[in-house]
């Protein structure tokens, strides 16, 4: 792992190639480890390099990420392998209609030897919670995670648990319209990052997962496939003081204020934005910066994580939605429309 290639020829969170960048920083030693993560990962998964750094924006930007995508696209594989590099404690829960919040955030249980009720941590207690098909369980459950993801906290009986730290939740969803799914409720939604589409990989990258199983590939054995760690937790918590430290001009603020608006004016739009929704785009284009080894943030870097970081959080008229208008079609027609400072 000691061939590492720059910062800025990794993929965008949409799949598409970035600008050139200037020389990396004083912290190129912890941009080398975030893009060992990707090599990493990189022997596991093939053709989702964007959804990779997608990932890693979310770590970076101390936020969570939803995955979706039609079963079969190795959503899960993707954040197992993800979880594997980053050499973090990683739980899976299996997200079903009849899990509990108990099942998710922990529970008193009675001792009947001491005669008191202890607490039991539930599955969230980790570094890495894989939240595999979110959306096949009732509102009431996903909501357990609420508290857990914004606050990195759970509260009960009176009594509030920190999280460990660095923490993460990758959620995986199927497609709404699949049958036995529910639409994950505002709130919940408005706690993720980042909302990544993992598409069916193209042509060439779907051979070359053919031929990795062709030749013994096993997934459930992603020791076997040469997956180790990559990046220690301490240099997680490191590179992420670095991506905040990353400046932001007067114009850029701006910039992102006014694209917000925009939202909430545009005709097709029941809902737009919040201002929790502005800090989020900021903070995930202070991490994409810091990727490319920018010292500041440029209105370039805010377009490129618009998509992702907005498009869960913005409600269509039902007579847009009757029309077939889509939430990116919106957004890219806010981002033509907003002008862009110099």
């Amino acid at each position: 792992m000691t061939d590492t290639p720059p910062a800025p020829s990794t993929t965008t969170p949409d799949g598409t190639a970035p600008t050139s960048a200037p020389e990396a920083l004083d912290d190129a030693a912890l941009r080398e480890a975030m893009n060992r993560v990707r090599l990493e990962v990189g022997k596991a998964v093939i053709g989702q390099d964007g959804t990779v750094t997608g990932l890693l924006i979310a770590l970076l930007a101390r936020g969570h990420v939803l995955l979706e995508g039609v079963p079969g696209v190795a959503k899960t594989l993707l954040v197992r392998a993800f979880s594997t590099a980053l050499g973090l404690d990683t739980t899976r829960i299996q997200f079903t209609p009849d899990l509990m919040p108990g099942d998710v955030s922990g529970s008193l249980v009675y001792d009947a030897k001491t005669g008191e009720f202890e607490f039991r941590e539930g599955p969230v207690f980790t570094n890495v919670v894989l939240a595999d098909e979110i959306n096949r369980t009732p509102p009431k459950t996903q909501a357990a995670l609420l508290e857990a993801m914004e606050e990195r906290q759970v509260s009960t009986d009176g009594v509030t648990r920190s999280l460990p730290d660095p923490f993460l939740v990758a959620a995986t969803q199927n497609p709404i319209e699949h049958e036995g799914t529910y639409t994950l409720p505002e709130a919940q939604l408005d706690r993720f990052l980042l909302k990544l589409i993992v598409d069916v990989p193209a042509r060439d990258a779907e051979l070359a997962v053919l031929r990795r199983h062709a030749s013994g590939f096993d997934p459930r054995d992603l020791a076997g496939a040469g997956l180790g760690r990559a990046a220690s937790a301490a240099e997680i918590r490191a590179a992420q003081r670095a991506a905040a430290s990353v400046t932001v001009s007067d114009d850029v603020l701006g910039y992102i204020v006014d694209l917000a608006q925009a939202t909430r004016s545009s005709p097709s739009v029941q809902l737009g934005v919040s201002p929790r929704a502005a800090t989020a785009l900021l903070a995930a284009s202070k991490a994409w910066a810091w990727l490319g080894a920018y010292p500041a943030i440029t209105p370039d870097h805010v377009q490129t994580m618009l998509l992702p970081t907005w498009r869960h959080r913005i409600r269509l008229r039902p007579d847009a939605e009757l029309e077939g208008v889509s939430v990116d079609a919106v957004l890219g027609s806010v981002l033509q429309q907003t002008r862009v400072p110099i």
